[in-house]
């Protein structure tokens, strides 16, 4: 394992109990085993100013005020959980919404979408897309600005958030203020290079990565939608600001990277990348420092997008 950060050595030599392969798990194992697990080697949870659960239409989101945002006009950031699009849930990535909340002055909402395999693709695109809808919407009783809205997601949820940021530029969903992609899933076909170098011993596995496609793209032709691999959509231009975080040392590092230097060849987009780490980083601050690093870095993208922010 050349080349990694002694901190994501460290986390992925992490006490606990030991963990069955996900491929080897069905969908029902599979989700009782992260949500058992998953708080290990996060941070606990920072206090927030409010912490509430609402039903969107038939999706529960949950959402965080942060400790100075404002009760009228706050700014706002829809976050879209990882999970490879089969477990997870707005609790699992709670660590990150409160402190981009409370760092922030924002609000923070999160929607439970529907999982598959049970609602395969593209249930919960439909799902991040009507939760946005219903913020504009509710932007008066939420106590957000509903021009000031950011969409952020990591790995499958960074996936999404992109669709989404698509879908906006389209105007099939209400307009964003910006984008984080935080190790998305850009390319369903999973024929990128670092499938082979990062397949196994860096947590996330080839093998479950299949599993995770497989199970939200069952269908082969579904693979080859931008909706599924938004790598794979015909131009950019126009979507909306783009801050993408990778880890050097992740399956999925090569197709984030090509769709970060699409970004920035024909929208607007940074990146910065993390070569010594691993999938899933951001959520391990417990072990990981960097992880801390990565959302100072968020936060700064999100003010070059929205200057009144913390002012």
């Amino acid at each position: 394992m050349t080349g990694l950060d002694p901190s994501a050595t460290r986390a992925l030599a992490w006490p606990g109990e030991p963990q069955k392969p996900v491929e080897d798990c069905t969908p029902a194992e599979a989700r009782k085993q992260y949500l058992d697990g998953f708080s290990r080697l996060q941070w606990p949870l920072e206090p927030v100013g409010e912490t509430i659960e609402q039903d969107a239409g038939g999706i529960r989101v949950k959402i965080w005020r942060g400790q100075d945002a404002q009760h009228e006009g706050a700014p706002a950031l829809l976050y879209l959980h990882g999970g490879g699009f089969v477990i997870g849930a707005p609790e699992t990535h709670e660590d990150i919404c409160r402190i981009l909340a409370n760092a922030a002055g924002a609000v923070v909402v999160s929607p439970d979408y529907r999982l598959a395999p049970e609602h395969p693709f593209p249930a919960a695109i439909e799902d991040c897309a009507a939760t946005l809808h219903w913020m504009k919407e509710q932007a008066a009783s939420l106590g957000i600005d509903a021009d000031r809205v950011l969409v952020a997601g990591d790995s499958a949820g960074g996936n999404l958030a992109a669709v989404i940021a698509l879908m906006a530029r389209d105007r099939q969903v209400p307009a964003i203020l910006g984008q984080v992609l935080i190790y998305p899933v850009t390319d369903q076909q999973q024929t990128s290079d670092s499938y082979r170098r990062y397949a196994t011993d860096f947590g996330l596995t080839t093998e479950a990565m299949r599993w995770f496609r497989d199970h939200y793209v069952p269908d082969e032709n579904c693979r080859m939608d931008w909706r599924a691999s938004p790598l794979l959509v015909p131009s950019l231009q126009g979507v909306a600001p783009a801050f993408v975080v990778l880890a050097g040392h992740d399956v999925l590092f090569d197709e984030g990277l090509a769709y970060a230097k699409r970004l920035e060849a024909e929208a607007s987009a940074r990146c910065h990348i993390w070569p010594g780490q691993i999938h899933g980083f951001v959520s391990m601050g417990g072990a990981i420092p960097e992880a801390r690093e990565a959302l100072d870095a968020i936060l700064d993208a999100w003010r070059g997008m929205d200057p009144r922010l913390g002012t």
